[in-house]
């Protein structure tokens, strides 16, 4: 991948109608430099945690806004001073482990007052020492005696949360002090690997099983049957909950711009990857139209509900937040303690209206046993969420690249079976076409 088209990349999101403040802003902050006189004037202020919520059956108090994918030890550093203290990490997010290590070498954090969750894959070695022996690298990547969780990362399906080596592992750690309690991640089941699964089914299934204190999922205002459901069963059985995927409407601000400079653009393109994007396009043009009528303008302002949202459900017990800058970080943090108003309410609910047809749900993948080319419709969607949405261009470029089977080059020239089996009348298939061109740099 040549760096001049990650840079047009880049270019590209900073024109968009987001404007996602700041992308490269922490370019000239020193990192394990954290004195007062290192950080912005919001970080000075009195920017507190204001709310703390039970774990579940792990009886730790957390907060209600978490650290999600972070990847600047400063802003990670001002999470922390601002009473932030659950930490969600994983064996496969590139020097994660070893950023935070620096973050408590060098902050002064109290270790012992921090929640922090990694998680790691269930790989083709499923042997007891296999598992040990990677937790241990990751304990050394860090710099800490243990983790506080260790969670079975996006198992594929429900055999896989009982591979007998990761909880013969998991029992042993838990004896020497390594970690404290085991969870599980699920957002959604890799396709081209096995398409059966749902979130709902694997996490129901871990619930039953009952050997996982912690799960985190994917949960927000467009996106509510499935985890609701699993929300119910972990508050009676005293499991823990974190979320991530809250704020499923940036999408629609960047791809729209994508849409206007392709248009702009005049490239020659297939008749039937054409016919894709017209729809797509008139589900935007109407989508416009709402957000104008209903002053929906602000989509800081509907994050912000999106996460209030989440929040007021008491089943929930901490939401994990990827702040790129120190402002969306201020932003976060404001958030703990608030509740979902009316004004909030009103607002979603015209999102949900005008413009929910344009959110690929997560976890869902409904439409892809439909696919002749086995498209692996919600991994796709969800490389295009860390892209947008969370700053991971390489990672998301790097992941899109490695698909093996089919990838959404080949929706350029289908008439849309995806689409007919959408039961949310999402016009998936421009929206694959248009992540194609975002992560093959097309």
């Amino acid at each position: 991948m040549k760096t001049s088209r990650l840079l047009k990349r880049r270019q590209f999101l900073k024109k968009s109608a987001l404007g996602v403040a700041g992308a490269g802003m922490l370019s000239g902050i020193g990192r394990a430099v954290y004195s007062q006189e290192s950080l912005p004037e919001t970080e000075k202020t009195s920017l507190r945690i204001r709310d703390y919520r039970i774990l579940g059956r792990t009886g730790f108090k957390v907060s209600d806004i978490a650290t999600g994918s972070i990847q600047e030890e400063n802003l990670l550093h001002a999470m922390l001073e601002a009473g932030v203290n659950y930490i969600d990490t994983a064996e496969q997010y590139p020097g994660h482990h070893k950023m935070i290590g620096n973050v408590l070498r060098n902050g002064g954090h109290d270790r012992k007052k921090l929640f922090i969750s990694s998680k790691i894959e269930v790989l083709e070695d499923k042997s007891k020492e296999g598992f040990i022996k990677r937790v241990h690298k990751g304990l050394e990547e860090m710099g800490t005696d243990y983790f506080d969780c260790m969670m079975m990362h996006m198992p594929e399906k429900v055999e896989t949360i009982k591979t007998e080596g990761f909880h013969e592992a998991m029992r042993q750690l838990k004896a020497e002090g390594r970690i404290h309690f085991v969870g599980i991640s699920n957002h959604g089941s890799f396709w081209f690997r096995d398409p059966e699964e749902t979130m709902e089914k694997l996490l129901m299934a871990a619930a039953d099983d009952g050997r996982f204190d912690v799960f985190l999922m994917a949960y927000n205002f467009l996106q509510m049957d499935q985890a609701e459901k699993v929300l119910d069963v972990c508050s009676e059985k005293k499991i823990g909950t974190s979320l991530m995927k809250t704020t499923p409407i940036t999408k629609f601000y960047l791809i729209k711009s994508r849409v206007e400079q392709m248009e702009k653009e005049g490239k020659e393109i297939h008749p039937l990857y054409k016919e894709g994007l017209v729809r797509f396009k008139d589900k935007l043009d109407k989508a416009e139209g709402f957000i104008q009528k209903y002053n929906l303008q602000n989509p800081e302002e509907i994050k912000e509900a999106a996460i209030r949202f989440v929040l007021d459900n008491p089943n929930v017990n901490t939401v994990c937040c990827s702040a790129r800058n120190f402002e969306e970080m201020e932003r976060f943090v404001r958030l703990s303690g608030t509740r979902l108003s009316d004004w909030d309410k009103a607002k979603l609910s015209a999102y949900r209206k005008g413009c929910g047809e344009l959110y690929c749900r997560h976890a869902c993948g409904l439409c892809e046993p439909q696919c002749p080319h086995g498209v692996p419709v919600n991994t796709i969607m969800r490389y295009s969420h860390y892209f947008i949405s969370q700053g991971r261009e390489r990672e998301a470029m790097k992941n899109y690249a490695s698909i093996p089977g089919s990838t959404a080059v080949v929706c350029q020239q289908c008439p849309g079976y995806c689409e007919q089996a959408c039961p949310f009348n999402v016009p998936i298939q421009g929206m694959l076409i248009m992540t194609h061109h975002l992560l093959a740099m097309v």
